[in-house]
Formats: C-alpha cells, structure tokens, sequence
C-alpha cells in the first residue's frame, strides 16, 4: 500500500477544500454515529514500515441526473457530487495542473495513525465540511489514535466510523471539526485512456505532494491481501533499506512487492503514471476540472524486488480505486460497517 510507517515524529500539514452541490431528498439520511473502535493493533516487525498498496473490488457506479449531494447530521455537511463533469477549478486555470493543485489541495488532509508498533502515514479526502474524511482501510487500521491535519496546519483527533476491508475503504470524522472545504466526487464511468490526471497526497510524510500524468489503463484487475499481516513473513518486518516492506499484490498472474498470501480480494482499478509513493494511500486522483475520480491506494515499487532501498520509488505503475466504488460504498460506511 501507498501508506509510509515511521517509529517516530511528526507530520506535515495537508489539506481540505472544495464547493457543494444541491442535496437530493431521495437519498437516505445516514445514521447516527455510535463511538466507532479501531481494530485491535497487528503485530508487527520491529523497524518502520513503508507498505504499499489497495484493498477493493469494483462496486456498481452511482449514477442518474446531473449532481446529488448525501445529507449529513447537521445541515451543513454536505458530499458534494457529480455524475457528470462539474468544473471546480476557475477558469482562468482551468486545465492547469496549477489550478487543479490550488483548487483541491485544500481538501487533502495527511493521516498518522498510531498502534504499538509505530506510527503510519497516508492521506485523506474531505467529503464534508463537518469532517468527513475518505481514506484506504489499510492507512487506519489497527490503529489505536487517528489524528488528521489539514493545509492550514490545524491538527484534529479523528474517530472510525466504518470500515470496509474488501473495497480497502474506511470513513473517519474529525472531533470538532466544522467549515472545512469538501471535495467534490465526479464520475469515474466517464473516464477514458489518456486523460490527465492530478495525484495529491503525503508520500513519506511530504504533505500537500502534487504530481501528475494520464490514465494508462481502465479495469485492471489487481489482486491483493485482505489483512495487513499477508505476506509479512518474505517481504514485511524487514525495516527500511532492506528491500521489503511492500505492501504485496497481484496483476496479471504475477505477484509484486511479495506474497498475497491466500486471504485476498480483487477489485477493478484505475491504473495511472501518476507518481505514487509510501504515504500518498488514500489521497485523490482528481480530473482536470478538480474532480475527485479515485482513491490512490496502490503501487509496483522494484524495492520489492531489489537488495537495496535505493531503487524505492515510483516507476508510474500505480492504482486508484475508482471514486464510483466510494460513493456505492459511503452508506455501509455511514452506518458503521466493520467488514
């Protein structure tokens, strides 16, 4: 996974923002929030890990009009949403990696999550003003205290309100969180080989980490574990520059970054040259009219396979799941699933 783990120290700040959409009275209200409970920590080999990679499998796309919005407890909390191409960015910039990045960036926030065997980097995508946040389950899990800080440096204790392992989706909410700038959620039926894209994320702990490139591939099936501790006996445990610490997946019959292991879960991926690293799992793949269209939650790393932590990196071969997937998902997540 996408996701960096560290024994110690702080983050950087990353980020909120974005503009909303009328609600639709058809769509069910969620529940209420019951005191959500992380998952018991895994664990781990000593020494940080830098996993990487995704959990999911594809989910029938939301469709139907031209935007809906999924209501909140207070009025305010809105999802913005879209099924057909909303433009976010102004126009004087629009189709400008410069204006995608000013546009979202500020509904990008960097997640450490903490367990007894260190602490754990990713991101995360603003969905409501009150706090709602759309992460990889990999980035939260096990973890015994969330926290999330946003682009103007603000840091807020965060809760799990659902999981969803099999998607590799989990929804958080930030304690006493209000005015943030949510993202708006487009349409990833829409999408087509060669569009531009926009990565925004916290890869090694770089919060607010722009990159950009095209969509290489629709529908790839990636292959990949459903608990964290899969494969953690060949690649995991190993600390940094010991040529592991992958989070292990399959494509094409082939296994990469380690063992699957036999607990495992396909799901249908956007594949991107888009650079992705340790950190950037549960961060936005965005359109160039600021749409969110994926959650980035997975990457081929040829440290998995090399001696040494210097070939590490992105090398353009990574994975979103598509943001169709998410929003199919958002009210088992409201409701407190813990799948």
């Amino acid at each position: 996974m996408t996701e960096s783990f560290h024994r110690s120290g702080e983050y950087e700040n990353p980020y909120e923002g974005q503009q909303q959409a009328p609600v639709n009275p058809e769509w069910p209200p969620p529940p209420a929030y019951a005191p959500a409970h992380a998952p018991h920590p895994k664990k781990r080999g000593r020494g940080p890990l830098a996993l990487i990679a995704a959990v999911a499998i594809v989910a029938a796309a939301i469709g139907g009009g031209t935007a809906y919005g999924i209501q909140e407890l207070t009025g305010n909390d809105t999802v913005a949403s879209s099924s057909t191409s909303t433009t976010v960015v102004p126009s004087s910039q629009k189709g400008t990696v410069a204006g995608v990045a000013k546009a979202v960036s500020p509904s990008i926030v960097e997640i450490s999550a903490t367990s007894n065997a260190g602490s754990s980097t990713g991101s995360g995508v603003i969905i409501t003003g009150g706090g709602e946040i759309v992460t990889n389950n990999h980035v939260i899990s096990g973890a015994s205290q969330i926290k999330a800080t946003t682009s103007d440096g603000k840091s807020y204790t965060a809760k799990v309100v659902g999981t969803d392992s099999k998607k590799d989706l989990a929804l958080i909410k930030l304690e006493n969180a209000s005015g943030l700038k949510a993202a708006t959620l487009g349409d990833s039926a829409g999408i087509q080989v060669g569009d531009q894209v926009v990565a925004i994320g916290s890869p090694e702990g770089l919060s607010g980490t722009v990159t950009s490139g095209i969509v290489s591939a629709l529908d790839r099936d990636v292959t990949v574990p459903t608990e964290e501790d899969q494969g953690q006996g060949q690649q995991w445990g190993q600390g940094q520059g010991q040529g592991g610490d992958q989070w292990p997946f399959e494509f094409g019959g082939r296994q990469f970054n380690g063992d699957t292991g036999s607990d495992t879960t396909t799901y249908k991926a956007l594949q991107t040259d888009a650079s992705l690293n340790p950190g950037n799992s549960g961060g936005a793949l965005i359109d160039m009219n600021g749409n969110i269209i994926g959650i980035n939650s997975a990457m081929y790393s040829p440290a998995g396979q090399a001696s040494s932590s210097a070939d590490a990196g992105s090398v353009g071969l990574g994975f979103a799941i598509p943001i169709n997937t998410v929003k199919a998902d958002l009210a088992k997540l409201r409701a407190g699933s813990t799948d």
